[in-house]
């Protein structure tokens, strides 16, 4: 592993990169990160109501930075759409399109209804195990995470280790003002369905308009992540059965 070469752990590395980083510009981040981790790094996206913002910081750097996005099979056709337009925009050039394992699907949900009985599960199966899979392949990863939507994310840093890998959350320090002027400043394209009223977006089933961050996310429910960005439990590890 990349962080092996100079004889330290993710943690240890992390929290040295944090340290050097935590005050530094989304682009300063991205681009210590791609030094750091060369190939061995990846994008995570949803390429959802503010995902143009990280995807093209992250195409200064490097345009062949493979973006891992999980298509659910619950997604609206808007965000295919987008998911499209966007890359061919910006010039990503490898952007790899995660499915759940038809495994998981025939056994836990073959009516596609799982979300009404247990959003959990639901999540599990069509993100966080196909996420698994994929990141298997990479000792480091970038997520678009920031401090401003609440939460858990409010004490978000800007490197972190999870699960035995770095990870770097870039956009911790915007806020949505930074955010906005950075779309007009560069034309990036927005969503369809931001101008709709959905401020964050996922799969349909548990995605409603919103005014502000992700209080549209599984509204009425305490959940307030899809389970990828949760932390295990030290020495669990993840559950990586099926196929992609």
């Amino acid at each position: 592993m990349a962080y092996d070469q100079i004889g330290g752990t993710a943690a240890g590395l992390a929290a040295r990169l944090d340290a050097e980083l935590r005050e530094a510009h989304p682009l300063t981040v991205l681009r210590a990160a791609h030094d750091q981790f060369g190939s061995d790094l990846a994008l995570v996206s949803s390429f959802g109501a503010e995902s143009a913002v990280l995807l093209h910081l992250a195409s200064q750097v490097s345009t062949s930075i493979p973006v891992l996005f999980l298509d659910t099979g619950m997604l609206f056709g808007q965000t295919l759409d987008y998911r499209k337009t966007l890359a061919a925009k910006l010039g990503l050039t490898d952007v790899r399109d995660l499915r759940p394992a038809y495994a998981d699907l025939a056994t836990q949900d073959p009516q596609s209804d799982l979300w009404r009985t247990s959003v959990d599960a639901c999540c599990n199966i069509r993100k966080v195990l196909p996420l698994d899979r994929a990141l298997g392949g990479f000792d480091a990863w970038i997520t678009g995470r920031k401090r401003f939507h609440g939460g858990d994310r409010l004490s978000l840093p800007v490197v972190e280790a999870a699960d035995g890998k770095v990870k770097f959350n870039p956009l911790a320090n915007w806020g949505k003002a930074e955010l906005d002027a950075y779309v007009a400043e560069h034309q990036l394209p927005a969503h369809p369905l931001v101008a709709q009223g959905y401020a964050s977006i996922g799969c349909w089933p548990c995605t409603q308009p919103s005014e502000d961050g992700r209080s549209g996310r599984w509204a009425g429910q305490e959940k307030t992540e899809c389970g990828i960005h949760v932390a295990r439990a030290p020495g669990v590890a993840p559950n990586v059965g099926g196929d992609i």
